[in-house]
């Protein structure tokens, strides 16, 4: 025991000079800060919460001038910089921020929603360096912070809205103490920046009406050579993930960047068009635009269509962007594979049917769970389901004879949504873009796709669309399947006469499913023939038999374009 006592004194000495040197050297040296720095013209870098060690997948080759980003990528790991959460995907906000930096002489921003404060401080960064910066957006998101608490549209019972103005505040509110000050107001909020900035935007009103039905575009335009655009809005919820959910991820979203000048005029074209002198100037929103077909431009050994909606009432649906979809669609000889928010265009459903029907493509969806199950979703005719609120059938909605197996929702945090809008064919050709398979996109709204035929831009889009549909639910939910019985039970099937009118549409739309007899068809099938109203159809009744169908030229009103656009939905016997 002595002999211990001894060996401990000799070297007591050493240990606390041992310990001296480790406790000054931890005071000593600097240390990773525990909150963020506040936020500068630069994204500080962000501090992540200890995680366990996420896997990567080795990442497909990009095509050298389209390049593709999903913010749920296996590929990729990065560090949420809000809320401090290592995550699997690409910081698609890091790509926006970078090519702001990197422009030299313009940056045009058309967005629906902005609410990350780190691109702002960028756009301003880059006007105080005399960049050209001009920035669009949709009139509901254009208010800063005390405006937004002034808004007389967003009462208590606005649950939507609330929850979005909680989730901005918490966003402003960098050091998550529960009190906003001014300097956070100076840095976080981001139409506070912008103002303080000089950075001039429009909204949707600019052209002195009330607004589109929504500017719902997405894209960026950096010194008329690079173009960013997709899916995601430049917020929080879209990119990274909600505030108070630890185990959000955001929306599913992706950005394309073409480097490709013949794309950003293209772009540039409809920037201006909105822009106009930047409010009340010759501004142009919704249908108020010209209409112009769809803009084709190589990009390297890729094919790139553009289209931009909406469409009036006057243009036919086939000459509309849906058209331009429904075209693409009709190219597939394999498979169709969709990954959408909303799905909700009859017509490319009746489409998508007769393509499954009668030329045997495989098609399979991904859709949001939020709007699957909806009225007035299409993917419940895909599951050969359709719902007649109050015994109403609606035209064009009827269920699929052979439905669909591969159609679901996918497998996603409780919060977070289905965000994408594309469509594969053959794993060749990607539709994609801010344009949701709606009428309301198609007709209303300020939206954007591009048809990319590639197969090195496809493989992206179909490793994430394998990523989806790993763990799907499939077929419709037992609450929808017992809505649906009930439904049934009370209105029976769909009368003849709509399934009578789906089977017209779809000849009407290039397809081959149904042919109508001009010698038997009643008043109101004939009127479901493209271009022909009432007084004709009357006309071609009061005409008939017809031996042929170059006999139904005869029939007042009805020449030798009118037959040829005829020829392929009519017939005789």
């Amino acid at each position: 025991m002595a002999d211990w006592g001894r060996t401990a004194r000799r070297y007591l000495p050493a240990v606390v000079l041992v310990l001296v040197v480790v406790i000054l050297g931890y005071f000593l040296t600097p240390q990773r800060p525990t909150a963020p720095p506040p936020p500068g013209d630069e994204r500080p870098a962000a501090t992540p919460r200890p995680a366990p060690e996420l896997k990567t997948i080795a990442p497909l080759p990009q095509h050298p001038q389209i390049k593709v980003y999903f913010n749920y990528s296996q590929e990729s790991v990065y560090t949420d910089p809000y809320r401090k959460i290592k995550r699997y995907g690409y910081d698609l906000e890091d790509l926006i921020i970078k090519h702001i930096q990197s422009a030299q002489s313009s940056v045009d921003i058309a967005v629906q929603e902005l609410n990350l404060p780190y691109i702002a401080q960028a756009l301003v960064a880059q006007r105080n360096k005399g960049v050209r910066v001009r920035f669009i957006t949709e009139n509901t998101y254009n208010k800063d912070w005390s405006q937004q608490l002034e808004d007389p549209q967003i009462d208590e019972d606005d649950q939507r809205n609330q929850a979005k103005l909680s989730e901005y505040r918490n966003l402003i509110d960098a050091n998550q103490d529960g009190k906003i000050t001014e300097e956070e107001l100076n840095t976080r909020d981001v139409y506070r920046i912008l103002t303080r900035g000089g950075v001039p935007y429009i909204d949707d009103t600019a052209d002195l009406s009330k607004g589109s039905n929504l500017m719902h575009h997405k894209f960026v335009v950096v010194d008329n050579k690079k173009v960013l655009m997709g899916s995601a809005n430049f917020t929080l919820s879209d990119i990274h993930g909600d505030f108070g959910e630890e185990n959000s991820r955001g929306n599913t979203n992706h950005i394309v960047i073409f480097d490709s000048p013949e794309i950003a005029q293209v772009y540039s074209q409809e920037f201006a068009i909105m822009w106009g002198q930047g409010g009340g100037g010759g501004s142009q929103f919704g249908v108020q635009k010209p209409v112009r077909p769809t803009q084709v431009a190589k990009v390297g050994d890729a094919t790139v269509g553009i289209h931009f909606s909406p469409f009036g009432r006057r243009v036919p649906w086939q000459e509309t962007t849906s058209g331009a979809i429904a075209r693409a669609l009709r190219t597939a000889t394999r498979r169709i594979d969709l990954a959408l928010f909303v799905f909700s265009d009859n017509e490319l459903s009746l489409v998508l049917e007769d393509l499954h029907d009668n030329k045997g493509i495989e098609v399979r969806g991904i859709f949001d769970p939020g709007f699957a199950n909806r009225d007035y979703s299409n993917t419940l005719e895909m599951w050969g389901i359709v719902l007649a609120p109050n015994c109403r059938f609606r035209p064009g909605r009827v269920p699929w004879r052979n439905p669909a197996q591969q159609v679901g929702v996918p497998r996603l945090h409780r919060t977070d949504k289905m965000h994408h809008k594309f469509g594969l064919i053959d794993d060749q050709v990607v539709i994609t873009g801010s344009h949701n398979w709606t009428e309301a996109a198609n007709r209303g709204n300020d939206e954007s796709i591009a048809i990319i035929a590639s197969p090195v831009v496809a493989a992206h889009f179909q490793r994430e669309f394998e990523r989806l549909l790993d763990g799907a639910r499939f077929g419709p939910s037992q609450r929808l399947k017992e809505r649906y019985e009930a439904n049934k039970k009370e209105c029976g099937d769909p009368p003849a006469e709509i399934l009578t009118r789906a089977q017209i549409n779809v000849a009407a739309l290039g397809g081959k499913t149904l042919k109508i007899n001009i010698n038997t068809a009643t008043l109101e099938e004939l009127t479901q023939l493209s271009g022909i109203g009432k007084a004709t159809a009357e006309r071609i009744i009061a005409e008939r038999p017809f031996a042929s169908i170059e006999d139904l030229t005869r029939v007042r009103g009805i020449g030798p374009s009118t037959l040829e656009r005829l020829r392929d939905q009519i017939t005789v016997n």
